[in-house]
């Protein structure tokens, strides 16, 4: 352990020596935390968003669905108008046909990517940031910004496959009730139309519009859109909307400033909207997500009936969060694995030491300047099990759900089973026409660099290092070349198909839109197939991969061998996969440590360029001089 980094263990050690073990130091070198008041939107609120965002389509002689959903997914109210679409091709306008890309109407419901954007902004946002579905478009292109040559993809690349119908951790409507995080039924939109709703300056939940039948991208964002959908989901935010000072256009990343919305001109005028009754149309139901003719309260954040709460158990003095289950009770408390590889202890120390590293982590996509970080942080076992989970208040939601696919993807391809259990998986059946072999992957992968021992637990990967391989580019981001192993080629590429990570969920992806709502993303069987008790998937890749950073694989330092894994979501990138490596590394011991460094990615070099394991941000700590706090780990 390098000297200059005990700074942080001395106060990690003595809040977990107070709670027996099981916390970090709750408290915050940086800016105020963010309020947790426990707002929430009731009826009237819904019914006066919906008639806003209505009488902006009248004006406009559109008929759209519009979707208010709480700050935890829940639907509070689907309303459809005369006239509007019954469903939506899906096209990124490239001319692409393969994965979801190329679409026709009349598979998907229109419903479906209006839920998708109302989910999308609610999970993206904060108390601290506020995103829109215009803000996720830009971050999940082959470069960031979006056409500009050279430049590596977006920073949440492939963000937009994670909260599936098919995920084991997000919750259902009929099943859970209120308690969330929901699922989303085509994952995140980048589809402008999608904007986050607050109350008092505080979050609530969501608004998303689909009206023109096209669930799509913007390819320019250096042009200011006209967007239809854009402008209806403004007027709906009216007394609504994102404090000012939070929004997209505030925040920056690697010196690009976010985009939130292009125009808020309106046509109409929210405060003479019409009375919810009088409005032309019908609360539509959507099985799996709300009842035909139901209009409902939202539930406050925080409350036990969100099932995203303040911890009263572990991690209680260290100012954790949890979500909870139906009774109230911790989903994923600290235990130890099965097999003994991971003791509860070591979870909890673990999950404690991440903790006290995001409170003391300056925040890179948060207002005001100095925040702490806020984040989602999970471990699991070396069957992909969650051995526990923990949040900071105000982390964004979609963070739970990515912060377990980030562990579960260091830990499978960490595995020595990678290989065999991709070359055991059924290809991927598109609905356009056509089919993807998984095994193919695990092929390309071994041949790219240059081992089959790549894949068979010989390597230590972490997401960052995956994503590396998975871009339509190598280097990433570099035109003219070709693409990773696990890409698909640039001229087939779209955020709709961009290879492994799709074509992995795509059958359960495609069944959940259809009403299936079993658990298990990775490796299930196509749509049209029988249904047979073996077809749970790939198991350790029940929610799916992720294949942007912020999580590592944990290794005993005795024999070298993997037990485990750690993910990180909710801010930065950077900061992650910081707060993955010294979660591990400052708390590592003869039980469990980050892999030994002769075997990270790290020592490939495909093509002559290294693989990246994990980066760290300069200066990463409030209060601190710190600058290279990931050094020697």
């Amino acid at each position: 352990m390098r000297a200059d980094l005990r700074w942080l263990l001395i106060p990690a050690a003595l809040a977990l020596a107070a709670c027996g073990g099981g916390g970090g130091n709750g408290g915050s070198a940086g800016a105020s935390a963010p309020s947790t008041s426990a707002a929430s939107l009731d009826v009237g609120d819904v019914q006066r968003i919906v008639a806003q965002a209505v009488a902006e389509s009248q004006a406009r002689g559109a008929a759209a669905h519009v979707v208010v959903v709480d700050r935890v997914g829940n639907v509070l109210a689907a309303f459809r108008m005369p006239g509007a679409p019954d469903s939506v091709a899906i096209s990124s306008g490239l001319g692409v046909h393969g994965g979801l890309d190329g679409i026709a109407r009349g598979t998907i419901p229109a419903s479906l990517a209006a839920i998708a954007k109302a989910v999308t902004a609610a999970y993206l946002s904060s108390n601290g940031n506020a995103f829109s579905t215009r803000t996720a478009n830009q971050i999940i292109q082959e470069h960031f910004d979006p056409q500009e040559a050279h430049q590596p993809g977006g920073p949440l690349y492939g963000v937009q496959f994670s909260q599936l119908t098919c995920s084991d951790i997000m919750r259902n409507q009929p099943q859970h009730g209120t308690i969330g995080p929901k699922r989303s039924p085509l994952g995140l939109a980048a589809d402008p139309g999608g904007l986050p709703l607050y109350k008092n300056g505080v979050l609530v939940g969501g608004v998303g519009v689909e009206a023109d039948g096209l669930y799509t991208i913007d390819r320019d964002i250096t042009d200011l859109d006209d967007d239809l959908e854009e402008h209806i989901a403004v007027a709906g935010t009216s007394g609504y909307a994102a404090p000012a000072d939070i929004r997209a256009e505030r925040i920056t990343a690697d010196g690009r400033t976010f985009r939130f919305v292009d125009s808020e001109q309106l046509v109409s005028d929210p405060s003479h909207a019409p009375a919810f009754g009088s409005l032309a149309g019908s609360l539509e139901g959507i099985e799996g997500y709300i009842a035909p003719g139901a209009i409902v309260a939202g539930t406050a954040f925080g409350s036990a009936s969100s099932g995203v709460r303040p911890d009263d158990g572990a991690f209680a003095a260290a100012s954790g969060w949890i979500i909870a289950d139906a009774a109230n009770a911790n989903r994923y408390p600290p235990r130890g694995a099965v097999d003994g590889t991971l003791a509860a202890p070591d979870v909890q120390s673990l999950l404690a030491g991440a903790l006290d590293i995001a409170h003391r982590a300056r925040a890179q996509i948060r207002r005001p300047l100095g925040s702490s970080a806020e984040l989602s942080i999970a471990v699991v076992d070396l069957d992909g099990n969650v051995l526990g989970l923990v949040r900071t208040a105000d982390a964004p939601i979609f963070g739970i759900d990515v912060a377990v696919q980030k562990a579960r993807t260091a830990l499978f391809f960490s595995h020595p089973q990678a290989a065999s259990q991709l070359r055991a998986a059924p290809d991927a059946v598109y609905v356009g026409g056509g089919t993807s072999s998984i095994a193919r992957y695990a092929d390309a992968m071994q041949s790219f660099l240059g081992s089959p021992a790549v894949l068979q637990g010989a390597i230590a990967w972490t997401p960052r290092a995956i994503a590396n391989l998975h871009r339509p580019y190598f280097p990433d981001g570099i035109e003219g070349t070709g693409p990773g192993p696990l890409s698909t080629p640039i001229g087939s590429w779209s955020p709709f198909n961009v290879g492994f990570q799709l074509d992995l969920v795509n059958n359960q992806l495609v069944k959940g839109i259809g009403g299936d709502l079993s658990e298990g993303c990775a490796g299930r069987l196509p749509a049209g197939v029988t249904t047979i008790a073996a077809d749970t998937g790939i198991a350790r890749l029940r929610n799916g991969v992720q294949v942007f950073p912020g999580g590592a694989p944990i290794y005993r330092p005795g024999d070298r061998a993997l037990i485990g894994a750690i993910g990180v979501s909710g801010d930065g990138v950077d900061q992650d996969d910081m707060v993955s490596l010294l979660g591990v590394g400052q708390w590592s011991n003869a039980a469990h440590a980050n892999a030994p460094a002769d075997m990270r990615a790290d020592t490939l070099a495909p093509q002559g360029v290294r693989l990246r394991y994990a980066q760290c941000p300069q200066a990463p700590f409030n209060g601190s001089t710190v600058s290279d706090a990931c050094a020697g780990l």
